[in-house]
């Protein structure tokens, strides 16, 4: 199926695809700083540049757009109407890096929370509700130590 956008507005379209400062992550850091947490955002010397961190306490936390991360991929695949080859292999692609991110920060002993962009419209308190009860956990294990 030919994509129904011209070359030119499909461009337009892909340029306001913002990759930091989504509403997702808007609404999860208003939320936080409500909240009195101090974070860093799009940290890009952590692996993945998470877009909310905890630097010292090592928490990263992700918002998930549903389209860009494959939110429920075996079926919304079949949804892709034009330019499967390229868009399947693209979601693939990121599904498996973040996957690999995951891993390698877990293995440094980082606590990755990632939230899907629908799970933060419809629950952003409850989203910072399991971000709050991580950051408390965390500072309490290391006053411990």
């Amino acid at each position: 199926m030919a994509d129904k956008l011209t070359p030119e507005q499909r461009r337009k379209n892909m340029q306001n695809v913002r990759n930091k400062d989504s509403e997702i992550e808007l609404l999860l850091r208003m939320e936080l700083r409500a909240r009195g947490l101090h974070y860093r955002k799009n940290v890009k010397s952590i692996i993945g540049c998470p877009d909310i961190a905890f630097k010292g306490l090592k928490i990263a936390v992700f918002c998930d757009s549903e389209f860009w991360h494959g939110y429920d991929w075996e079926n919304r695949k079949n949804d892709i109407k034009s330019n499967r080859d390229f868009w399947i292999a693209k979601i693939e692609q990121n599904i498996m890096r973040d996957k690999k991110v995951n891993s390698i920060l877990k293995s440094d002993g980082w606590i990755i929370l990632r939230f899907w962009g629908n799970e933060i419209k419809k629950n952003v308190s409850g989203c910072a509700d399991i971000i709050e009860e991580n950051v408390k956990e965390r500072k309490n294990a290391l006053q411990n130590n």
